[in-house]
């Protein structure tokens, strides 16, 4: 993922407007992208398809989304932002089209592709925005805030989505989300430009050979693998939980009614607006001691999955508000990763650094993504046509062995990033 940053002296007039159309942008990404995650038991039935099947959905959309980083980034370089969300957002409604009007799998993968490659544009293009519009003394801040607001379209797709799908129908539902896509699209159209005077930047887009050698040199900085094992480790977990499987486990699994399922992970998403500027004011406040947090929010987020599939039966409702909420800490937490990528890198190749980083999560929610549907095949009894509460047992399960395997990347990699500081501090940096 690239990211220009240019010197700007002070906000330009209109400055709010053009972020704030841009956020919309963005808001919307979040809302199409999270538009299956409360939707996948009735897509399961409308497509007549198992678990597995349905994961295929997600993993077409987050495969897309992280092989993206890079090829976005260099179209970003050349194109500029404006194009980038216009093109971006056309794919996402376009998506959304194709899910209304599809009756089998073919047709719904391929929407699912076109939303991820769309998404994939957006927020990298919101940040270009912000450093090219506001001093360079608020772009951490303006950024903070772009990742915080945009999840309020997890929320708009949460319990409207879901009281929408099932009084409307399915296909009123999605052409009702493509039509919102649209409205933002024309209101970027209308408001927003790349730079105050409104030219495209045009700078030289990098060659292949540019961008092989920024990833090499990248990869090579212990810092940068060390931030793509934090963003494994902590993210996937809650973005399964978010994307596709929590809703199925919490209707299918703990007995709970679509809406009273949608409202959790509504509170999930609200405690996510609250967690992000947390977590950023103690890595500002304590940066040798980010690890500390890393290891934290795996511990806790362990924890709590473990009470939730050791309880005896279904999870009382206050143990699977504790879950949520754990599990709201993780997109934040993740956000470590990316600033291990700044704080291990020189300014000239955070932008690859942080490429590298934000693989790691998706690669982890693709693996869990696949791996829970299997398990829920294999693991649902003869004859019941949707998972039981053991089934999601077995398949959640499977995060252990991510965990474990993050834990010990993480720690392997900050002994080494450590050792490469003490040799060789980054250029400007204690």
């Amino acid at each position: 993922m690239r990211v220009l940053t240019a010197p700007v002296a002070a906000r330009r007039p209109g400055a709010g407007l053009v972020w704030g159309v841009a956020l919309a942008a963005y808001v919307a990404a979040v809302f199409h992208r999270s538009s299956l995650g409360v939707t996948g038991v009735d897509a399961a039935h409308r497509f007549d398809i198992n678990a597995s099947a349905l994961a295929v959905f997600s993993v077409a959309q987050l495969a897309v989304y992280a092989a993206m980083q890079v090829p976005v980034g260099v179209l970003l370089d050349r194109f500029g932002s404006r194009r980038l969300l216009l093109v971006g957002g056309a794919l996402m409604v376009a998506g959304q089209l194709c899910f209304a009007l599809a009756t089998g799998m073919p047709l719904a993968i391929v929407a699912r592709v076109l939303i991820g490659l769309g998404d994939a544009m957006t927020f990298i293009s919101v940040l270009r925005i912000v450093a090219l519009w506001f001093p360079g003394r608020r772009y951490p801040m303006m950024t903070q805030l772009t990742g915080t607001f945009g999840q309020l379209g997890a929320i708009l797709g949460t319990v409207p989505l879901v009281a929408l799908l099932h009084r409307a129908g399915w296909t009123p539902a999605f052409l009702t989300v493509a039509a919102i896509g649209a409205t933002v699209l024309l209101m970027v159209a209308a408001a927003v430009r790349d730079t105050p005077r409104g030219e495209v930047p045009a700078g030289a887009p990098p060659t292949r050979t540019d961008v092989r050698r920024e990833l090499a040199a990248a990869w090579a900085q212990p810092g940068t693998r060390l931030g793509l094992w934090t963003h494994f480790v902590t993210q996937f977990s809650g973005a399964v939980f978010a994307l596709l499987w929590g809703y199925p486990f919490l209707v299918q699994g703990q007995g709970l009614s679509p809406t009273a399922a949608a409202s959790l992970l509504t509170l999930m998403t609200a405690a996510m607006l609250l967690a992000g500027p947390a977590i950023a004011h103690l890595c500002a406040r304590y940066p040798f001691h980010r690890s500390v947090l890393v290891f934290v929010t795996i511990g806790a987020t362990a924890t709590a999955w473990t009470v939730v599939l050791a309880w005896p039966g279904r999870a009382p409702g206050w143990l699977l508000v504790t879950l949520v909420l754990v599990l709201a800490v993780n997109g934040p937490a993740s956000m470590i990763g990316i600033d291990y990528a700044r704080s291990f890198n020189p300014v000239n190749r955070i932008s690859s650094a942080t490429g590298v980083v934000n693989v790691g999560g998706f690669a982890a929610s693709i693996l869990l993504v696949l791996a829970v549907g299997v398990v829920l095949d294999v693991a649902t009894p003869p004859g019941r046509a949707t998972p039981d509460l053991n089934a999601f047992r077995w398949a959640f399960a499977l995060q252990y062995v991510l965990w474990g395997l993050g834990a010990l990347q993480v720690l392997r990699y900050r002994n080494a990033a450590r050792r490469a500081m003490a040799a060789a501090p980054p250029p400007g940096r204690p």
